[in-house]
């Protein structure tokens, strides 16, 4: 099964962007490079939110990352994902931010596979806080293949 082909059975749905402020997704030679991708959870980890919720928020942010490298390269098919780096609301006292963005690098590897084109590079940093008050934000850069 294609990356793209794994994507949609696992119910992602790729939907047509319009350009807005800032481009969601650049190519530079041949990789493409995602702004931040905010969760649509709100809330922050350590006070309130759980590591598991923050985890599912990660995947949501993954997945509307898929979105846009979908609109800016058409398909998910020949990419490799090279780098994710994971931002988390979370209270000082939190130290969880890595279990968090797991949520994030378990769907590429889903996607891409663990031992293959989804083996990335990452960070997960805990930040005070994110616009809108989002719980996550995740930005990640892939590479085209040639």
């Amino acid at each position: 099964m294609t990356p793209q082909q794994k994507a949609e059975s696992l119910g992602l749905a790729f939907t047509k962007q319009e350009p807005g402020y800032l481009n969601l997704c650049i190519r530079s030679g041949n990789q493409l490079i995602s702004s931040g991708h905010v969760s649509t959870m709100k809330g922050k980890l350590g006070a309130g939110v759980a590591t598991a919720e923050g985890y599912q928020a990660a995947r949501d942010c993954a997945a509307k990352i898929l979105n846009s490298v979908w609109n800016a390269h058409g398909t998910l098919d020949g990419l490799r994902v090279l780098k994710v780096l994971g931002c988390v609301n979370s209270t000082g006292d939190f130290i969880e931010q890595h279990l968090v963005i797991n949520g994030a690098s378990d769907l590429l590897h889903e996607i891409f596979g663990k031992d293959s084109d989804g083996y990335h590079a990452r960070s997960a940093l805990g930040f005070v806080s994110l616009p809108t008050g989002a719980a996550v934000e995740v930005e990640a850069i892939f590479e085209i293949k040639g």
